[in-house]
């Protein structure tokens, strides 16, 4: 049963309202003024909030504020209840993020419409989407029926990039966000002694060049296709509104990153306390896992950009694959490696 928070401090427009809604099958709070409402809302968070503007101790363009900013509460649908019906507060009511506008006084089946039309949009939201091609559609197929995005003009055509074709360089404006449907793509920064860094490592199913898109920055890295690559682009536009315009799609769209920036974390974790033969190992493994992980597998990646992504010289990470090599753990040629033991690497404690 959706439960409704209504604001109102008019005490019989609040207990008619409320009935009506409880009649309707929804579970209703209700609260004689916005302090008591957020107080309420905090305690219990609900699926919708119906709020009067004009208010004692605090008004509803003060709970919204609220709303908007707690992460407790953020996110939660906004119809605003007024017998007001100047533009110039419907506007504002609107640009602070409410979803609806329903001016007093109202039909019932006004109402009634306005909350189911509501929680319905934000039903479309699952509790998580998958980092592949077909989840990043759904999600945003579900983000403009979420927002009411009918102009959302994301570009799903698919870009091929050659090997070693530039995708950005540092400093270049940032315009778009990238995923990866095939290939791989490495970012990159340069020191001031032209050595270049690999600072990521970018396969299928990931997310990358959001940093400045958020940060609304230049990009501090460059992007190389390591091989051929499939990317789907997302306007910058589209993005920051996806974000911005509703705090239910950023929330999700937030939990698409997290888990790659979960892996990122753990891997600098890895650098600053792991033995140089425990991050070889750890990085052969990962990359026999995005070649595919079956025995055929092959690695293709030059020992330049491996010994920058594990953060140690290319000599040293020579000498730790020979080793390997000797133990019958991988099998080298000049432009491959294949991972003949993954368990053992896994396992083994260097």
């Amino acid at each position: 049963m959706p439960a409704i928070l209504l604001i109102e401090d008019h005490q019989i427009i609040r207990e008619n309202t409320a009935q009506l809604l409880e009649l309707a099958g929804y579970a209703v709070q209700a609260a004689e003024n916005g302090e008591l409402g957020v107080q309420l809302a905090l305690a219990t968070r609900p699926d919708l909030v119906i709020c009067d503007i004009m208010m004692p101790v605090l008004d509803g363009y003060g709970v919204l504020q609220i709303f908007n900013q707690h992460p407790q509460l953020t996110g939660v649908p906004f119809i605003f209840l007024t017998a007001k019906t100047e533009q110039a507060d419907r506007r504002r009511g609107m640009a602070l993020g409410a979803d609806d506008y329903l001016t007093k006084p109202f039909e019932k089946a006004d109402l009634l419409s306005a909350v189911s039309g509501r929680l319905s949009r934000f039903q479309h939201l699952k509790p998580a989407y998958e980092a592949t091609p077909d989840g990043l559609h759904h999600f945003l197929d579900d983000a403009q029926k979420t927002s009411d995005l009918a102009s959302l003009s994301l570009d799903r055509k698919v870009h091929l990039i050659r090997k070693k074709q530039d995708i950005y360089l540092e400093g270049d404006e940032a315009t778009r966000l990238y995923f990866v449907q095939s290939g791989r793509v490495k970012t990159i920064k340069t020191t001031d002694g032209g050595k270049e860094l690999l600072v990521g490592l970018h396969g299928p199913g990931d997310f990358f060049g959001y940093l400045p898109l958020l940060e609304n920055t230049p990009h501090r890295d460059s992007a190389v296709a390591v091989d051929e690559a499939e990317l789907l682009y997302i306007p910058k536009d589209d993005f920051t509104e996806l974000l911005l315009r509703n705090p239910a799609v950023g929330q999700q769209f937030v939990r698409l990153l997290a888990g790659q920036v979960s892996g990122q974390a753990e891997q600098l974790l890895a650098l600053a306390y792991n033995s140089i033969r425990r991050r070889v190992a750890d990085t052969l493994v990962q990359l026999h896992g995005q070649a595919g992980g079956t025995p055929e597998a092959t690695i293709q990646l030059t020992r330049d950009d491996m010994a920058a992504m594990i953060g140690t010289a290319p000599e040293s990470l020579s000498r730790t694959l020979n080793e390997f090599k000797s133990s019958g753990l991988i099998e080298l040629t000049p432009n491959t490696i294949r991972v003949l033991e993954p368990e053992k690497l896994r396992r083994a404690h260097w």
